[in-house]
């Protein structure tokens, strides 16, 4: 997500926050009504696993990604169910539960949810496509240096562009920048006004070893081989901020479903890099069920990541002050959908 989280991306009419819907099935529902149980794990051998050689960054993504799953989305929204609507913003606060708050700290929490009919709309890959759903919060994968690390790695790219409204993002693989009302090409600008390089072969080392990291994570968590999941478009940093939205890009508050908005979508994840309550108010990630809404508060390092259907309905709380970072890691069951490592060795 943002989406745009979330994400909260212009894609999603946000950064994993982006427009999109569906009707509500009567079998959804009746997933919907069922009670969440913790989540089976077991281990599983990535002895196999093969390594995805570097390639050069600017030849991955097309930036048009992000104008055409916006067109996609926009054109969804019109079909949101009025009783979603309602269920995020009428509802009280006794229906509103924080699964992940920024004070504690967690290892491992587990919030198991019944996969939707969704991925029956896309090519199946057996031994990955999702058929155990849920969402987990985990605080001990990715460590604070190297959030910090990727913190200082958005704040570089995303120093060349931003956002005319609240909402900006940074792909590392297409070179797509948010910039005003609209989007450029990051490195082509660098070329142009003849900056050079901004990012390091450590950079990418940084990135490529928190991508890994979640992976394994994955794939311990959902019973499946890492090798089989594939680092898929769009992969992007967010930048929220209080400004208004001037663009559709910059509503990054509408619920959306990622596996809708993004189809190469299976499974989403998110890195903070920022905290709730410190750097930032507002900006909470929720998840949108129909017993409760479920509230991710954002910390620095935290790793959040849910299977992409519908069973994980989700949007990100309007950011009311400071600056919220967040980088989207997504994976894709078809090699297909595959993009390569960021390499910026040249």
């Amino acid at each position: 997500m943002y989406n745009l989280f979330s994400l909260p991306v212009p894609a999603r009419s946000t950064l994993c926050g982006g427009k999109s819907s569906l009707t509500m099935s009567s079998r959804k529902r009746k997933d919907a009504k069922k009670k969440p149980q913790n989540l089976e794990v077991r281990e599983t051998d990535d002895s196999n696993e093969k390594k995805v050689p570097y390639r050069e960054v600017r030849t991955s993504t097309d930036p048009s990604v992000y104008k055409k799953a916006v067109n996609r989305a926009l054109v969804r929204v019109a079909f949101i169910a009025a009783f979603l609507i309602g269920l995020m913003f009428i509802r009280g606060k006794e229906d509103v539960k924080v699964l992940a708050a920024q004070s504690e700290t967690i290892d491992r929490k587990i919030y198991q949810r019944s996969c939707s009919n969704d991925y029956d709309n896309y090519k199946r890959i057996p031994g990955c496509t999702p058929v155990r759903c849920g969402r987990v919060v985990m605080d001990d994968i990715i460590t604070k240096e190297e959030a910090k690390k990727l913190l200082q790695i958005a704040k570089k790219g995303l120093a060349f562009g931003g956002s005319s409204g609240g909402a900006s993002i940074l792909d590392l693989h297409s070179g797509a920048l948010s910039k005003g009302n609209s989007f450029i090409n990051l490195y082509k600008y660098l070329d142009q006004k003849n900056f050079g390089p901004i990012f390091s072969a450590e950079d990418a080392e940084v990135y490529t070893n928190v991508k890994n990291k979640i992976r394994k994570a994955i794939s311990r968590e959902f019973g499946i081989k890492a090798s089989r999941l594939h680092l898929t478009h769009p992969t992007f940093f967010s930048r929220l901020t209080s400004a208004p939205a001037t663009t559709v890009h910059d509503e990054y508050w509408h619920p959306h479903i990622d596996k809708v908005t993004y189809e190469t979508f299976d499974y989403t994840s998110l890195v903070y890099l920022t905290d709730y309550g410190k750097d930032f108010n507002g900006g909470r990630f929720v998840f949108v069920d129909k017993e409760a809404n479920w509230t991710v508060e954002p910390k620095l390092g935290r790793l959040s990541f849910f299977t992409s259907g519908s069973e994980n309905l989700h949007y990100v709380e309007k950011v009311s002050s400071g600056t919220r970072y967040a980088i989207t890691v997504s994976f894709s069951c078809d090699e297909d959908n595959a993009i390569s490592d960021p390499d910026f060795s040249n």
